[in-house]
């Protein structure tokens, strides 16, 4: 069953009496209540408000008689130095580090607080309060009792409310910490914003009282006419009846749930129109079982490798692709909005892009989900960065729930293609050891993707390379190649790696037979700032950086895509530099002002050339 990633309740904290979480995968194929607006906040640095069921019994029927959990004092002779009510508000979705100038830099407590009421259309009906992702760690309570405890700032978690809920005026309270640790995934060290607060969507979902939990639907490997489909049901009727109809297909089918609520279908679909970047054809599906009833749009794919091709729909498909952080770079805050995904994959679209690396951790639900209307590749990543603790047990137990996590929520989406595990880790047994693991993970809740990595190079002669200098000679052998369907990689040759005519003399050498990504290459350029093309950070390096990598990259065996560093500069508090930097990373072809840089229209006119099928010297 764990490789459908159907089991509906499960856990990362296994903590007596707290409440479990809950797999509601798919969210927007229902008609959920929107609970975002504007929440009042309690910035709690000393974590003073705190009540940490950990160290001591807690029954999770019982309410907190501690800590900033309750929504305020009782009566008059209660001493409670809070009050939510006269507390100022943030935006949710939202980062508190956009909103409010004296939380810029601020990691540590901030305790939100949101009334609502829960009407149920039926008695018998329950009710789920749903988080698209809370940055890092998230305490949520209910009407003073605790729900339980989630661990991650990218993936989404829900918890059931039924029986806690009331018709008026609940109070929801959520602390959310976004401290970095060293056991924590990922670490203490990034070169991104470490934004915190409830950054994704919440939500109230109502669902009868037994109710579809997930699915997934997909093309039968090896077949271009056959759909399999899964429905996992959850609730005390478990072998109730599944419908699943595709009514522009004409096809439609019913099943019976078997004792783990699962039922599995297997369709005949003479000339089902396949999805691509070219025609992103998707097609309606409804999903019913009982009361229960789910609509949403699915496209489908094959995707597979052959020797160095990447095989789209069985053709050789080269990736022409661009990296992506999760922040709209002209309002100086993390994206979180169908607007905003639309903003982003629109400009890839624009640069001539069929493919996107969205890195370094999940992005929210709606890029993949836009994604797959424009016809736009993804690359999603989990955030295991740089250096992880490859020997912790927890840490790896953290990664791989916030992988599963993804693939759960993402697993119908057409447009991903690749699920990504990691970022330039330096190599080792045991980083090689954890990182398989979650090449195992990957492969058994969904077999039917690409998984890879950006791997690490090194520099070196090897024998068919006798007369080269070893700074000119670019080696990849990583380990961890053995294990992924792609030889993925970052190159900064020309930036980190000596200057510009390094470039012209660098020569390769690819342990794997396997398809090339080079997935970041890139140079920094303060947008606006003009000098000739050998000095550093003006537009002209970059470009001609763009000029001398491209052509190099070609004579890479079994090329077949980039992702250059990256669409817009983002904010990253590792980049100092006054005047030129100023808190961020300019390695955009698009500034943070929004005005595109001279490198965008070298890539663009290389993407076109591609896209032609032009040689490109």
């Amino acid at each position: 069953m764990k490789n459908l990633i159907l089991i509906c309740i499960g856990s990362l904290l296994a903590v007596a009496g707290v409440r479990s979480e809950t797999v509601i995968a798919d969210v927007f194929a229902r008609q959920p209540t929107s609970l975002n607006g504007k929440w009042n906040v309690i910035v709690d640095p000393y974590d003073t408000g705190y009540f940490d069921y950990r160290r001591q019994p807690y029954d999770a029927d019982e309410k907190i008689t501690g800590g900033y959990a309750l929504d305020k004092q009782a009566k008059g002779s209660e001493l409670i130095e809070y009050n939510f009510d006269t507390s100022p508000t943030l935006n949710v979705p939202g980062d508190w580090n956009s909103q409010d100038d004296k939380l810029f830099y601020y990691e540590g407590s901030v305790w939100y607080r949101r009334k609502f009421d829960a009407l149920k259309s039926a008695p018998d009906h329950r009710l789920f309060v749903y988080f698209g992702a809370a940055n890092y760690e998230a305490d949520v309570y209910l009407n003073g009792h605790k729900l339980g405890k989630h661990i991650g700032g990218f993936t989404p978690f829900a918890y059931e409310i039924t029986k806690l809920a009331r018709a008026k005026d609940n109070s929801l309270v959520v602390r959310v910490n976004n401290s970095r640790h060293a056991e924590d995934v990922p670490t203490v060290n990034t070169d991104w914003w470490n934004y915190g607060g409830l950054t994704r969507d919440v939500l109230l979902v109502e669902t009868p009282a037994t109710f579809v939990s997930n699915f997934r639907t997909r093309l039968k490997a090896g077949t271009t006419n056959t759909i399999e489909a899964t429905v996992q049901l959850d609730g005390a009727n478990k072998t109730q009846k599944v419908k699943i109809d595709f009514p522009s297909l004409k096809i439609a089918a019913e099943m019976t749930g078997d004792k783990d609520g699962i039922a599995r279908f297997e369709l005949a679909a003479p000339n089902l129109a396949l999805w691509s970047p070219e025609n992103p054809v998707l097609n309606d599906v409804e999903i019913s079982s009982g009361a229960d009833e789910l609509k949403d749009r699915v496209g489908f794919r094959s995707i597979t490798t052959s020797g160095e091709d990447i095989l789209l729909n069985s053709k050789k498909v080269f990736l022409r692709g661009v990296c992506i952080h999760e922040e709209m770079a002209t309002e100086g805050r993390r994206a979180w909005s169908e607007a905003d995904a639309r903003k982003l994959l629109g400009q890839a679209k624009e640069l001539g892009c069929n493919f996107v690396r969205l890195a370094h951790y999940p992005h929210n639900e709606h890029m993949a989900r836009v994604a797959d209307e424009l016809g736009i590749l993804c690359w999603e990543e989990t955030p295991v960065y740089w250096t992880i603790q490859w020997t912790n047990a927890a840490t790896l137990a953290n990664a791989k729930k916030q992988l599963a996590d993804l693939i759960s929520r993402d697993q119908n989406r057409a447009s991903v293609i690749v699920w990504s595990v990691a970022n330039e880790t330096p190599v080792s047994k045991p980083r090689t050891k954890f990182l398989k693991a979650l090449v195992d993970e990957a492969r058994e809740l969904d077999g039917t993707r690409l998984v890879s990595a950006a791997m690490e190079v090194h520099s070196g002669t090897m024998e068919n390379h006798p007369g080269e200098k070893p700074e000119s000679h670019k080696i990849v052998d990583d380990p961890f190649g053995e294990y992924t369907d792609l030889c993925s990689f970052n190159q900064y040759t020309g930036w980190y790696d000596g200057t510009l005519e390094k470039i012209d003399h660098t020569t390769w050498s690819i342990k794997y037979n396997k398809p090339v990504i080079i997935s970041e290459f890139g140079a920094d350029a303060k947008q606006g700032l003009h000098g000739d093309m050998m000095t550093r950070f003006t537009e002209e390096y970059q470009a001609e950086l763009y000029r001398r990598t491209l052509p190099m990259l070609e004579q890479i065996p079994g090329f077949s895509g980039c992702t250059p560093w990256i669409l817009f500069d983002f904010r990253s508090p590792r980049r100092p530099l006054p005047d030129i930097e100023d808190g961020w990373n300019i390695k955009g072809l698009i500034g943070h002002d929004g005005e595109k840089k001279i490198a965008y229209d070298v890539l663009k006119n290389f993407y076109a050339k591609k896209a032609k099928g032009e040689a490109v010297k």
